[in-house]
């Protein structure tokens, strides 16, 4: 099988992977890399995906973003990419798909909520838990737990941000216990940097979800155009659809702007991922692995415009006192069925009660995590108003 495009050398060659863990025949039809994707998108976790939201919890609003959608984005933005830089486009949109796969219910606040309540356990950390998701979760095949995708892909969605171990590694403290228990089984080489192809994956992830918050967070009333002026790049943009377009409607103002961002970013991106690439003279992607610092990369100027922009939704969408009553509320949910379950491991469904130990026991904690982070935003609010409200039915 071919790439449209001829590869780079320091591309992932699909010819060239380290495999899987459990052997398999190779497919005559699609490459490993595009067999990781489909099967990334026909996992139960990713399906999920679609009630699962970023911000905003699913059923405030048809028209925001869930991760579903936001994964979809990204893997557009990271296939783009890809292709201009002579990389493995397949193995860019699998990354990009599986990226948000151990997200749990509600977004960072469902995260932070989990952190909380695991913190005597080993903590908990969602590129971690998208780990546990394809090697053990999913159980779909007759041979292997987990979806058994290729070291390549493997090695992407744990060093998502990064190595996780040795003098490169931004990551404090040791790497998370689902990743330190694979990697024993399966070495990842987290001391180093990832492929090429996930560290693309990763900015696009960045790309997409800064300016879709800016979409949603306009369409949502959090802040309007005017409170844009000031920010960095994005107030310039904004302007110069103004000045082009004048009378152009509100909607159409937002999807202009919102569409010049992501490609000045992905252009910035492109510049400064070559000019890198031109520097070091990568002729393998073992060569981008043991660089000292990443190859994908924006440019100095647009690391600010993306910190400045950070810090504007931050103070305007993600501390809005509307996001914070939804938070107080998800973050309610998650610790007290979080509580419950690790106190009576007998609420929990029969196939999950198998994996539990007994009350208090960090086997239960485990398995409570695992239970809950797999939930929807609907389902964990079903379930918190089944075992909560006493005249709810249990059944």
């Amino acid at each position: 099988m071919h790439n449209h495009h001829p590869l780079a050398p320091y591309a992932c060659h699909p010819a060239q992977s380290r495999g899987r863990l459990f052997p398999e025949p190779e497919s005559v039809t699609r490459t490993c890399f595009q067999r990781d994707r489909d099967r990334i998108i026909h996992s139960a976790a990713f399906r999920r995906l679609e009630y699962k939201t970023q911000v905003f919890v699913n059923h405030e609003g048809d028209f925001f973003r869930t991760r579903l959608t936001h994964s979809l984005e990204v893997s557009q933005i990271a296939r783009s990419i890809c292709r201009c830089l002579g990389l493995n486009e397949d193995l860019g949109e699998a990354l990009a798909l599986a990226h948000d796969l151990g997200h749990p219910p509600f977004g960072h606040v469902g995260e932070d909520a989990l952190k909380e309540m695991m913190r005597p356990f080993g903590g908990f950390d969602h590129n971690a838990q998208s780990l546990k998701v394809v090697t053990a979760l999913e159980a779909r095949y007759a041979e292997f737990d987990g979806l058994n995708l290729t070291w390549e892909t493997l090695e992407g969605i744990v060093k998502h941000n990064g190595p996780l171990s040795g003098s490169r590694s931004r990551h404090r403290g040791p790497p998370p216990d689902a990743i330190a228990a694979y990697d024993r089984r399966h070495a990842l080489g987290l001391e180093t940097f990832a492929a090429a192809e996930a560290q693309v994956a990763a900015l696009s992830d960045d790309i997409a979800y800064n300016n879709h918050d800016i979409d949603d967070g306009l369409r949502a009333g959090l802040f309007s155009i005017e409170d844009l002026a000031d920010v960095p790049l994005v107030g310039p943009v904004f302007a110069e659809v103004a000045a082009q377009h004048p009378g152009i409607d509100w909607s159409r103002k937002v999807h202009e702007a919102v569409r010049r961002l992501i490609g000045l970013m992905v252009d910035d991106l492109l510049a400064e991922t070559r000019r890198r690439i031109e520097a070091a003279a990568p002729g393998h992607p073992d060569d981008i692995r043991a660089m000292d610092g990443p190859v994908a990369a924006f440019s100095e100027t647009m690391t600010a415009n993306d910190k400045a922009l950070k810090k504007f939704l931050f103070e305007h969408m993600y501390r809005h006192y509307k996001v914070n009553r939804m938070a107080s509320k998800a973050r309610r949910v998650v610790r007290e069925l979080f509580a419950l379950f690790l106190d009576e491991p007998n609420c929990l469904p029969t196939d999950w009660q198998r994996r539990a130990g007994p009350p208090g026991d960090a086997a239960t904690a485990r398995t409570a995590m695992d239970y809950i982070a797999a939930m929807t935003d609907r389902a964990a609010l079903d379930e918190h108003h089944t075992l909560f409200d006493v005249r709810a039915r249990t059944s």
